[in-house]
């Protein structure tokens, strides 16, 4: 069963299967190398210690790795689990609640205060689900056990690089079954490359300062391309007649009015040349969205078409009061 809390970038990462599960004494040995790895990188032998200390295999995440489901939801499931009126509803809130910060956090960092409550939305339903699995555990159980033994293994680094520049305990360094961590759910590579202290002092804390949260999600964006002041894409409606394949090239908005594409909301689509790709994500069918540069980006925070068009979504219905 699915909760819908929650479902955020864990939910979608495509691993694959891993070996069975081997003695702890092998665990050991494997642990020995990381360790030894560590040093060889600048990681200090006191934080080595102290973060790979009484670390074992979690037969829990192992579990759950292996259940990785196999069917896959049609896009009209997604939205409904994602995009909830109770989201929708809470997400307003948070959004009015957190004015002031957001839209400070915003101006710094140009990525409109919808966009950001959107993703800290669906990535733990407003900080409410950022997993209690110890990450450093959990990451060393996934690149010993479970898929993605190389990825797992850099996150597990990276994880122990952060501990060693006394960002964060590792007896508090909480997170996903999948190693995702904090309200941001930042796996160890991203907190590294964009976690920041909105204060200016002091190490990140994306699991407990709302406005670290805040500014870290749009230090993400921004550093990945954000274009400020623009949107991230329109639901459209095709003509009778017209058949494009699931996913089109980049073209310019004149040529898609050309064709006959408009708004679901009936509005003609702008004469300019902002170029855009025309996505069916239900095939061709269903929906039709035409989507830009920023959609483009949150496809770098998760690259699924289904995530990035629900966050659109989200963010969209607190565009007007």
């Amino acid at each position: 069963m699915i909760s819908r809390r929650g479902l955020g970038l864990s939910l979608l990462l495509s691993l694959g299967y891993g070996r069975a599960r081997a003695a702890p004494g092998d665990f050991k040995t494997w642990l020995d190398g990381v360790r030894r790895e560590a040093l060889s990188q600048g990681i200090s032998r006191p934080t080595l210690n102290r973060a790979l200390a009484g670390v074992t295999l979690l037969p829990r995440v192992i579990e759950l790795d292996r259940r990785q489901p196999e069917t896959t939801l049609t896009f009209a499931q997604y939205i409904d689990r994602v995009v909830t009126p109770e989201r929708r509803v809470e997400a307003r809130e948070h959004l009015a609640q957190n004015r002031a910060l957001l839209d400070a956090v915003g101006a710094r960092f140009g990525v409109a205060p919808r966009f950001i409550v959107a993703l800290w939305g669906i990535e733990t339903d407003f900080g409410h689900v950022v997993g209690n699995f110890p990450v450093i555990p959990a990451l060393a159980t996934l690149a010993y056990d479970g898929r993605r033994a190389a990825f797992f293994r850099s996150e597990l680094l990276n994880a122990l690089r952060i501990v060693d520049r006394q960002h964060i305990d590792p007896r508090r360094m909480l997170g996903s079954w999948a190693g995702a961590m904090g309200q941001s759910q930042f796996m160890p590579s991203s907190f590294l490359a964009y976690a920041v202290s909105y204060r200016g002092t002091g190490a990140p804390d994306i699991w407990n300062r709302r406005d670290d949260v805040f500014a870290s999600i749009a230090n993400y964006l921004s550093r990945a391309g954000w274009r400020r002041g623009e949107g991230w894409g329109d639901a459209v409606a095709l003509p009778p007649g017209l058949a494009p394949s699931a996913e089109t090239g980049a073209r310019p908005l004149g040529d898609w009015s050309a064709m006959g594409i408009r708004r679901v909301d009936g509005k003609p689509l702008a004469a300019e040349a902002r170029k855009a790709s025309l996505i069916l994500p239900a095939g061709p069918t269903g929906p039709g969205f035409l989507v830009y540069d920023n959609f483009r980006v949150l496809l770098k925070w998760n690259n699924s078409h289904y995530f990035a068009i629900a966050v659109g979504d989200l963010a969209d219905s607190l565009a007007h009061p």
